[in-house]
């Protein structure tokens, strides 16, 4: 697939700009999901959708990125940002697996609860299956919670090592800092 050039524009510097918004804008997410049942429960599937299409645009815009390397001028800088930014497609992949779990778990929650509640008391499972008592617990909530927490964390910081990088590729001994531009 070309991702090279959109409309005779490169391809990369349009996808960065959602893979910038996106990437933390589901770390965000999916640690408040994980927090809150019931965030989870509002935000249904539209969490893993929101994973997935953050994964996607990662992609994409590793894939234009690599397209632009080749043709631009080849600098120190730009090496090292086209280094850095394979790194966060490890760090989105981690994020899609997590909205996806998070989504599970809650809906096993769910479901646990209401045979819980619909058992009337008959048993002291109300027949939940012991998946969804094992995914319902605070062991398995917690870890998933604390490995959320270390993917978003890593994710957010990932995105903004290689915005930095990247801003510094582009950026470097273009402008002037003493406001005397054309016009002056």
């Amino acid at each position: 697939m070309e991702v090279g050039l959109i409309n005779g524009l490169p391809g990369h510097p349009l996808f960065v700009h959602g893979a910038v918004v996106l990437a933390p804008l589901t770390a965000l997410a999916l640690v408040v999901c994980a927090l809150w049942s019931s965030a989870a429960r509002r935000l249904g599937w539209v969490l893993p959708a929101l994973g997935l299409v953050t994964l996607v645009l990662v992609v994409l815009t590793t894939e234009s990125g690599e397209w632009l390397e080749e043709h631009v001028q080849e600098t120190s800088l730009v090496e090292e940002h086209a280094e850095m930014g394979s790194g966060l497609t490890a760090w989105v992949i981690a994020l899609f697996v997590l909205t996806v779990a998070v989504w599970l778990l809650n809906r096993a929650g769910s479901r646990w609860q209401r045979e819980r509640g619909g058992a009337g008391g008959s048993s002291g499972d109300g027949g939940a299956s012991a998946v969804v008592r094992w995914a319902a617990s605070v062991p398995v909530r917690a870890a998933v919670l604390v490995l959320a927490l270390v993917v978003a964390v890593g994710a957010a910081v990932e995105v903004y090592r290689i915005g930095e990088s990247g801003a510094k590729a582009v950026w470097h001994g273009r402008f002037s800092t003493s406001g005397t531009g054309a016009g002056g």
